[in-house]
């Protein structure tokens, strides 16, 4: 999913929300709000180049966290162009796909419905967060979703993670499960290159590609998360 329009317009409510009445703030462009969201700039900080002062940055912050996952915004995420369509591909191969997220089960279900992306993830192959769940660090959390998956799903010849973040890569590697980082998601290059993930690649589509060179060359089914 593309969240940054979602993430920008978090971003501008939560500015005009902490900043006092009169007050002057420089907001960020687009381009450089996601720049700056992409190589992992915290929180306050980016309300401090928007022209917070300390105290209002740490209430910006605050109001960003209880605000990103709300259904108002989410409404802005779509997909990412060629997502569909790579997984329909991979799924007409013959893998055994299933997904593996921080958002909680009435956010993914919001997305499934949205976009019809259920037929390609059954119940038994969703990984995500209970709906009163109190998130802390995905990296520490995701690597337990993980584990559940690990356990749960059936064995396989080969077992590919795609993902755009630090925690799936840590998740993946956690057990062994070789890892591709996309950047079309919320970190960059620089980013990504610090978890030492298996490969990088730009989407999605280019992932499907990698996982079915290697899938036609073995034999069995594969579990694709």
């Amino acid at each position: 999913m593309d969240v940054s329009d979602r993430y920008y317009l978090v971003y501008q409510y939560c500015l005009n929300q902490a900043k006092r009445s009169g007050q002057t703030v420089q907001t960020l462009s687009k381009a450089e709000f996601w720049r700056l969201k992409r190589s992992r700039v915290p929180e306050p900080q980016i309300g401090l180049r928007s022209g917070l002062d300390a105290a209002q940055s740490v209430e910006f912050a605050r109001l960003r966290r209880t605000t990103i996952h709300t259904l108002p915004y989410l409404a802005y995420d779509s997909l990412i162009p060629g997502s569909v369509a790579a997984l329909e591909r991979i799924q007409q191969a013959g893998a055994d796909i299933a997904i593996m997220t921080m958002r909680r089960t009435w956010e993914l279900k919001y997305v499934f419905q949205r976009y019809d992306l259920e037929r390609f993830f059954p119940a038994d192959r969703c990984y995500c967060l209970s709906d009163n769940y109190i998130k802390n660090s995905d990296v520490k959390e995701k690597p337990l979703l993980m584990a559940q998956a690990i356990q749960e799903l059936p064995p396989a010849s080969e077992t590919w993670m795609v993902g755009d973040t630090e925690a799936d890569i840590v998740a993946a590697q956690t057990y062994g499960v070789k890892v591709i980082a996309v950047l079309s998601g919320i970190r960059d290059r620089a980013q990504l290159e610090l978890y030492q993930p298996t490969l990088i690649v730009n989407n999605l589509s280019e992932a499907v590609e990698v996982m079915l060179d290697q899938f036609w060359q073995q034999t069995g089914q594969m579990n694709i998360a």
